[in-house]
């Protein structure tokens, strides 16, 4: 977020909210793709953007998981690659309920799941599109630990085997962080079919995904 406001000429400051609970949103897990599977572009959407995570595999359940054990819950780590419709974020944040339609069309997972034990402290990953970097980093900076955030998530509710909990991107993994333009409709940056999307890790190993044209939608205009 910091490093969206700072593309956004805003200033880096977060608000409080940041620093008092975790955010987070539900992800659609119909949406889950594999790790080499061509993405559609969601919907309707002109700025298409991916973004650079690592997922957490819940291995035992719980709930009301304190933070400093919480994290012995975690089976072992893939990539998350959180695909987002940016022009449909704006419009789910104007609504100010959730994510809506700008985080469910694909979520990346893969190449494999890392054990826990066999995934070294401060990994290193990367992000590149059609054979240019865009990104490289860890998650080192993370305001909130996995301890903290799974014990979070679990307050009044259940964590179950099987669940991946997102890290957030890492900083300048996505798009959306090298907006260079006052106006996000004329970044030339967005992702476009034919666009090949590439995480890489030597703890995680590597996704390799072509984006596809979207399925055309029936305008919204016409419902009305």
């Amino acid at each position: 977020m910091r490093g969206c406001y700072r593309a956004l000429g805003r200033p880096a400051d977060l608000h409080p909210a940041w620093s008092q609970t975790p955010a987070f949103y539900f992800g659609n897990p119909a949406a889950v793709i594999g790790p080499h599977d061509d993405v559609p572009i969601a919907p309707g959407s002109r700025w298409f953007d991916f973004e650079l995570e690592v997922g957490a595999v819940v291995g035992r359940g719980g709930r009301d998981l304190h933070p400093d054990t919480a994290a012995r819950h975690i089976v072992g780590y893939t990539f998350y690659n959180d695909w987002t419709a940016r022009d449909h974020q704006l419009r789910d944040m104007a609504q100010g309920i959730g994510m809506g339609k700008s985080k469910d069309s694909a979520i990346t997972l893969g190449p494999a799941l890392v054990t826990a034990d066999e995934v070294p402290p401060g990994f290193e990953v990367a992000a590149a599109v059609n054979g240019r970097e865009i990104a490289r980093g860890s998650l080192s900076g993370m305001d909130w630990s996995w301890g903290e955030l799974l014990a979070f998530l679990s307050r009044g509710t259940d964590l179950v085997p099987g669940d991946v909990i997102g890290s957030g991107t890492v900083p300048g993994g996505c798009l959306l962080e090298h907006v260079d333009t006052p106006d996000l409709g004329a970044f030339t940056g967005w992702l476009a079919p034919g666009d090949e999307v590439v995480l890489s890790a030597t703890a995680l190993g590597e996704t390799r995904q072509t984006v596809r044209p979207a399925v055309p939608p029936v305008p919204l205009s016409s419902w009305h």
